[in-house]
C-alpha cells in the first residue's frame, strides 16, 4: 500500500515538474489501442496525434524563444553585478571613474562617474529605480540565480516535451504501418476471394 502511494506521489510530482505538459503514452499494442473508444479509424486517430504533436511543437517554439531570452537575460545581469562590484571597491574613494556607457547600438559615451553609494537600475517596463549598492547587488544577485534556475527548469522541460513529440510521432508510425498492414491483409483477402 504504501508502495503504492509512493509511486502516485512520484507520477504526480512528475506531471507537475514539466509545467502540465500532457505525458504522451507509449503505443505499445496498435491493436488494442485502435480498439479503445475514439479510435475509430486510422485517419481520424492519425489526426488526433498529428494535432497533439503540432501542440507540442508549438509549445517547444514558446520555450525556445524564453530560453533564448533567459539566456540574454543572464550575461546582462552578470555584467551589471561586475560593475556593481567595481563601483562599492571605488565608493570610499574620492577619485572617478572614467567609463564609456552605451547610448544607442554602437554609440558610445565617455562620462566621468563620481564615488557614489547610489545607482539607478532598470527594472522594465520604463521603470527605474534608485537602490544603494548594497541593495542593487542583492537584488541582483537573487535575479541571477532565480534566472539561473529558470533556465535550468527550461532545459529540463523542454527535453521532456522534445521527448513527447518523439513518442508521438513514433506512434504516428506505428498506427500508419498498422493501418497499411490492415489494408494490405483486405486487399489479399478480396483478391483470394475473386480467386
Amino acid at each position: 500500500m504504501a508502495a503504492t502511494i509512493e509511486n502516485s506521489n512520484a507520477v504526480q510530482a512528475t506531471k507537475k515538474k514539466h509545467l502540465g505538459i500532457p505525458e504522451a503514452a507509449f503505443v505499445e499494442d496498435v491493436d488494442s489501442f485502435m480498439k479503445l473508444p475514439g479510435n475509430e479509424t486510422a485517419d481520424a486517430t492519425l489526426r488526433r496525434l498529428d494535432e497533439q504533436c503540432q501542440k507540442y511543437k508549438y509549445m517547444e517554439l514558446n520555450m525556445s524563444q524564453k530560453k533564448l531570452r533567459l539566456k540574454n537575460q543572464i550575461p546582462q545581469i552578470t555584467q551589471t553585478l561586475e560593475i556593481l562590484r567595481h563601483m562599492q571597491k571605488k565608493k570610499d574613494t574620492r577619485e572617478e571613474m572614467e567609463t564609456h556607457f552605451l547610448l544607442a547600438e554602437g554609440v558610445y559615451c565617455k562620462a566621468s562617474v563620481p564615488p557614489t553609494d547610489k545607482v539607478c537600475l532598470w527594472l522594465g517596463a520604463n521603470v527605474m529605480l534608485e537602490y544603494d549598492i548594497d541593495e542593487a547587488q542583492a537584488l541582483l544577485e537573487k535575479n541571477l540565480s532565480t534566472a539561473s534556475r529558470n533556465l535550468e527548469t527550461l532545459e529540463d522541460d523542454l527535453d521532456f516535451l522534445r521527448d513527447q513529440c518523439t513518442t508521438t510521432e513514433v506512434n504516428m508510425a506505428r498506427v500508419y504501418n498498422w493501418d497499411v498492414k490492415r489494408r494490405s491483409k483486405e486487399k489479399s483477402l478480396k483478391s483470394a476471394d475473386k480467386s
